[in-house]
């Protein structure tokens, strides 16, 4: 790029900004040392790294630490095990919003006290900038990643009106689950009120039932589209009975409710002759569902496109079906299975982060901590993400965000992303982040001699990877200089400009790989 246009506003990407960010086409890696490229020339080729980048919201200067001590095996056998993980700083940062720990009970217990308005969605407004922290700020990453997975795949959306007392408990019951059985986590989201409620099932009875949760069971959240019309209004009539209690807001089991009657579905069978029994019947369904071979297929297609490639080997997802089925439906064993596959290993480069992963991933690279009180910088994260497309728990449909890279694509989308960067990185918004009290020096260390060496020490303390020539000296010359051409410490570029410099790199497509 022979030259960059300059112009440049504190609170935007324009100009010299937007054109060396779409120039600028770098790799990405570790903060602690320059890494090789990938063939591709866009992320390196250390496996490290490429795990950091797909089972974490992205790599920081702590974790690349942690996992060059600890190795690949004994990193992924700990974030196997959140529960042994401490995590002060997110524990911190989500205690300031009491309303995102709340039960059920404590929830309409505060309606009756008056202290909270009924169908009120401050509790759920918190829950997602609770999220937000945990994404940025957990040492349980893999927890988080993988909360967000089944969130997803068993979507009720947040915030939204009729689950106002039951949300924050249904991610509570997510996280419990998130890294046991599906057939656990199919059968707690089945008898859990949120999910009861949004998808109408706690509305469902004998003389009349609701078609929507046994349609959504099927297509959605397991066996996918091998079903008829008849299984769905069968599994309908078995799943009847299932339902809220309006006292308590808890699940129970209404029996007077139940649709008695033999039962198929797909190749399951029931005599369904009791109401005593309907229960029962509906958990043993659940129970097929989960291990049935199409949703074998289902869930492990998914967990590939996740963390593989929007278009997964054939080969991977017949391995991984296979230790699905074998464990019973245990996730941890898919996920060893997945992270030490050689498809994995060779998948580097092709994944790109979703608007939620690009703006915790921003945080985390630069190594910003959160704000030391308050949660305005948790709510200000959480409306970036929100103008990007993606606010944590927020889509709609019960199918879930999707995690291609197609369907985040855009020019709109990009720029928002280019303006978070700088901002983020600049201290503009939030501008209570936790950041070095001099950024280059906090960056880079000591002032490095020459324009080159600024711009080469920045990419590989943010990306890993030492820029090609050429782009070195585009980037150099959005500050009028030539990489040769000797940094003072009074130069902007060593000062007010350096966070442009951030900026153009955490624009760079090697960022936005997974």
């Amino acid at each position: 790029m022979s030259a960059l246009p300059q112009m440049m506003t504190r609170r935007g990407v324009v100009g010299g900004i937007a054109a060396a960010g779409a120039a600028v086409a770098l790799t990405a890696g570790t903060p602690a040392a320059a890494a090789e490229p990938s063939p591709a020339g866009l992320v390196p080729t250390d496996p490290l790294l490429h795990l950091l980048r797909r089972a974490t919201y992205g790599p920081s200067p702590a974790s690349i630490a942690e996992i060059r001590r600890l190795g690949a095996a004994a990193w992924l056998d700990r974030q196997l095990n959140p529960a042994a993980i401490p995590d002060p700083v997110a524990d911190g940062v989500v205690a300031r919003l009491p309303l995102a720990r709340l039960s059920i009970a404590e929830i309409r217990s505060r309606v009756s006290a008056g202290t909270l308005k009924q169908y009120s969605w401050d509790p759920m407004w918190q829950l997602g900038w609770a999220a937000i922290a945990r994404a940025i700020w957990s040492e349980r990453q893999l927890l988080e990643v993988m909360t967000d997975f089944w969130s997803n795949h068993l979507n009720v959306t947040c915030p939204q009106g009729d689950v106002w007392d039951s949300r924050i408990d249904y991610d509570t019951m997510i996280r419990q689950h998130a890294l046991g059985t599906f057939a656990g986590l199919l059968k707690a989201s089945a008898r859990h009120p949120a999910m009861l409620t949004y998808l109408d099932n706690r509305f469902s009875g004998k003389d009349a039932p609701n078609e929507n949760y046994g349609r959504e069971l099927l297509e959605l959240h397991t066996v996918g589209l091998a079903y008829t019309e008849a299984d769905v209004k069968n599994a309908a009539r078995l799943l009847t009975g299932l339902t809220v209690d309006n006292g308590t807001g808890k699940y129970r089991y209404d029996a007077a409710r139940h649709a008695t009657g033999a039962i198929r579905v797909l190749a399951f069978q029931h005599a369904n002759a009791t109401t005593a029994g309907g229960e029962a019947a509906a958990l043993e369904l659940l129970d097929y569902l989960a291990m049935h071979q199409a949703t074998a297929r289902r869930i492990v297609t998914k967990l590939c496109v996740r963390f593989v490639a929007d278009e997964p080997p054939a080969s991977l997802i017949t391995t991984l079906i296979k230790v699905y089925l074998d464990n019973r439906t245990a996730i941890v064993p898919v996920l060893r299975a997945l992270f030490t596959s050689a498809e994995f290993a060779a998948s580097i480069g092709a994944k790109t982060r979703t608007p939620l992963e690009d703006l915790a991933a921003t945080v985390r690279t630069l190594g910003y901590g959160p704000a030391a009180t308050g949660t305005k910088f948790l709510e200000s994260l959480y409306w970036m993400a929100r103008d990007a497309g993606q606010a944590p728990l927020f889509w709609g449909p019960p199918n879930g965000y999707p995690d291609v890279a197609a369907a985040w694509a855009s020019p709109s989308g990009l720029l928002v992303r280019w303006n978070f960067h700088l901002s983020i990185a600049a201290g503009w918004w939030p501008e209570t982040l936790v950041r070095p009290a001099n950024l280059l020096t906090g960056m880079v260390g000591a002032l490095p001699a020459t324009y080159g060496a600024l711009i080469e020490r920045t990419a590989t303390r943010l990306l890993g990877v030492v820029p090609p020539a050429a782009q070195t000296a585009a980037l150099a010359q959005f500050y009028g200089k030539t990489p040769a051409s000797p940094l003072k410490v009074n130069d902007p570029a060593a000062g007010w400009m350096y966070p442009y410099l951030m900026g153009m790199l955490l624009n760079s497509p090697s960022f936005a790989l997974r």
